[in-house]
């Protein structure tokens, strides 16, 4: 069974100390390939340098609205630069957040619609965020139709009426630990049931939301891309399926959104 983390973080600081023993435990769990996240224009270069060093990982480069207060001419001729090379597999992460409103939302909407039209050049896929932002959102991808390719929304937490204007799309929709939150997840284990099997991409968003139903849970709080084949499993239990279906057929699916070769076993 082989797994793809569609999004990691693991240009993060807490990978620094341990991380090739972090890649040989997400191995040994059948994670195949990781995305690395890049979400800022360090964050970019970096992510870029892990999957050159290393053949099992990729990278995407994008600004992620917290950073957008950040994005300029120079970051955006950096950002064109980087799609370019083989290893970046994705425009991204880019998208609305106005839950934490870490930039202006009118910086958010500027980079946002500048990244779309990047994707519109580079033709790569859309690594996208969103939260408590949708209307905006869907109003930048609806002037965008027709110019952009294939589209994740990554760390899908919304509720149905946000899925279904996904799914209507024909975007794809990743899925993390957050479905195993107990306070604020569980609407996910119902509306995972909607989520075509060849649009269903799984991820991490490691280190952050490490799966609440892990056992042993670990004393650092870090999650892993270990911790993929539990999310995996979590998730196939609430769609009724066999965990190796769903891992057969989120892989699939990341490496044909993404542009993956099957990783060499």
């Amino acid at each position: 069974m082989q797994l793809v983390d569609i999004g990691a973080n693991l240009t993060h600081e807490s990978f620094r100390h341990d991380f090739d023993a972090v890649l040989e435990r997400a191995r040994l769990h059948g994670v195949a390939q990781l995305v690395i996240t890049g979400a800022s224009a360090q964050g970019s270069r970096d992510a870029l340098a892990l999957a050159r060093a290393h053949g099992e990982l990729y990278a995407t480069a994008g600004v992620h609205p917290h950073h957008a207060s950040e994005f300029d001419g120079e970051t955006e001729q950096l950002l064109r630069e980087l799609h370019r090379q083989r290893e970046v597999v994705a425009v991204g992460e880019t998208g609305l957040d106005y839950h934490r409103n870490f930039s202006p939302r009118e910086a958010q909407l500027f980079a946002f619609e500048r990244q779309l039209e990047l994707a519109a050049a580079c033709g790569k896929p859309l690594f996208l965020h969103q939260r408590d932002a949708h209307a905006d959102f869907i109003a930048c991808m609806d002037n965008m139709r027709g110019r952009i390719g294939r589209t994740v929304v990554h760390c899908f937490t919304g509720e149905r009426d946000e899925l279904f204007d996904y799914l209507d799309r024909d975007w794809y929709v990743g899925i993390t630990g957050w479905i195993c939150d107990e306070r604020r997840g569980t609407h996910l284990r119902e509306l995972v049931k909607n989520i075509p099997s060849e649009r269903l991409l799984l991820e991490t968003d490691a280190p952050y939301l490490l799966p609440r139903t892990v056992r042993p849970m670990p004393s650092h709080r870090r999650n892993d891309p270990m911790y993929l084949a539990h999310i995996c499993a979590e998730v196939a239990r609430d769609r009724g399926e066999e965990p190796a279906a769903t891992a057969t057929n989120s892989t699939a699916a990341a490496r044909e959104f993404f542009g993956l070769q099957p990783a060499r076993v």
